[in-house]
């Protein structure tokens, strides 16, 4: 039997304005804004939700907006899309490829946005259908890890209603027409890592009168990705990325300094505090056996919590999703290694539901290599790649899963 909520979705969202919305998106792509930069897609976005009724605000927490509808007793729900691009080169050849230097919606946060407009505008269109109070948030500086803590330090929650309960959804590969959802972990911890190692420079001719950090810093490299394979049980999950490592300015001058960059994917505090001494350790040690001067600098930097649904949300949100798009549609994907600011919002306490939007488009799942889905998950451009391009018939159900997990926590009408 079909919920009221799911039929609700059904209706309010038969005759949504699929063309102005998909024109929205490009125009989105086209324009793409890096973290706290996003001044133009945050102005784009409280402009159509001022027009459908919301009292809205920008510039929270630096680019950050919100629309609030108060629309009768009943609880508050948050629907929250990212807004930044990446650094990141297009080459997906669309005709609506990104117009600036260097920059791309490489994680489909245009899309994020696209069905957040969406969605806000369908659920003031049937306002009549629930009670309760909308709150909807675009966040600047997802992919930094900044703009969602940094929008409830500014008062957002102060200036609106504090939500009862968050949702948020993400664009992911996968065919077009999937809403992987999970009761639980969901998205891991990501750890950003520094390490300076300290050497003495000299000239390239007497590497004997120096101690050569390159050296130091490239067993370095080698011995730290150890830490996972040989220091964290085969049971747990957890990812050591070194994303870059830079010494030195002449092919013979031996530097002073060489800097390396790590990350790391972690599924609970227990294992990120073991992997965190475990590269202290190891950091000491190599510079100690390389005789440097002196220890090396090692600084935990840029930081992101787990995402962790309340089950009994996400329960009723996955519910409502498999009768709007059918069985087989939503499934327990498992925790991924990515990670995302998102859990800052909910302030320490309030429940949320995130869940995933698969948009690669069939026949680019089609043609790629392999014979079954995780092999093909593998091929097709994923996010943060210069090729990911996200399938537009994907829009309407995306405003579709916002509506109906909106409908599923609200009042009735």
């Amino acid at each position: 039997m079909t919920s009221a909520a799911a039929r609700t979705a059904l209706d309010l969202t038969a005759d949504l304005p699929v063309p102005d919305l998909k024109d929205f998106y490009r125009d989105l792509h086209r324009h793409p804004e890096l973290s706290l930069r996003e001044h133009r897609t945050a102005g784009k976005l409280a402009r159509r939700l001022a027009a459908a009724g919301f009292e809205t605000a920008d510039g929270i927490g630096g680019t950050g907006v919100a629309g609030q509808l108060r629309n009768g007793d009943g609880p508050t729900v948050l629907l929250r899309a990212d807004m930044d691009a990446l650094p990141v080169r297009e080459e997906t050849g669309l005709p609506y490829a990104s117009g600036a230097d260097g920059v791309m919606h490489a994680c489909g946060h245009d899309l994020h946005v696209t069905w957040l407009a969406g969605a806000a505008e369908a659920l003031a269109a049937g306002r009549e259908t629930w009670s309760g109070t909308l709150l909807v948030v675009g966040q600047p500086a997802e992919e930094t890890g900044q703009g969602a803590a940094r929008m409830v330090a500014d008062g957002l929650y102060e200036r609106f209603a504090r939500p009862d309960v968050l949702l948020g959804q993400h664009a992911a590969p996968g065919p077009a027409g999937l809403y992987p959802h999970a009761p639980g972990l969901i998205m891991s911890a990501s750890t950003d890592v520094d390490i300076v190692v300290h050497g003495r420079g000299g000239h390239g001719s007497r590497p004997e009168t120096t101690v050569d950090p390159v050296v130091t810093a490239a067993h370095l490299v080698t011995r730290l990705q150890t830490v996972v394979s040989r220091e964290i049980a085969a049971r747990e999950s957890a990812v050591l990325t070194v994303g870059r490592i830079e010494a030195g300015t002449r092919h013979n001058i031996i530097p002073s300094e060489a800097h390396i960059a790590l990350n790391l994917r972690t599924q609970s505090d227990a294992v990120r505090t073991r992997m965190l001494a475990a590269i202290r350790r190891v950091a000491r040690g190599e510079c100690l056996a390389a005789g440097c001067p002196r220890e090396p600098d090692v600084t935990v930097g840029s930081t992101f919590p787990e995402t962790v649904n309340d089950a009994d949300t996400d329960r009723r949100v996955a519910t409502v999703h498999g009768e709007v798009f059918g069985t087989g549609t939503v499934f327990d994907p498992g925790p991924a290694m990515g990670s995302e600011d998102f859990p800052e919002l909910a302030a320490g306490s309030i429940p949320y539901s995130y869940w995933f939007v698969t948009t690669t488009p069939t026949e680019v799942w089609e043609r790629a290599p392999g014979a079954g889905f995780q092999e093909k998950f593998q091929a097709v451009p994923s996010n943060h790649s210069p090729h990911f391009a996200p399938d537009l018939t994907t829009v309407a159900p995306g405003v579709r899963t916002l509506v109906s997990g909106a409908l599923a926590l609200l009042s009735a009408g």
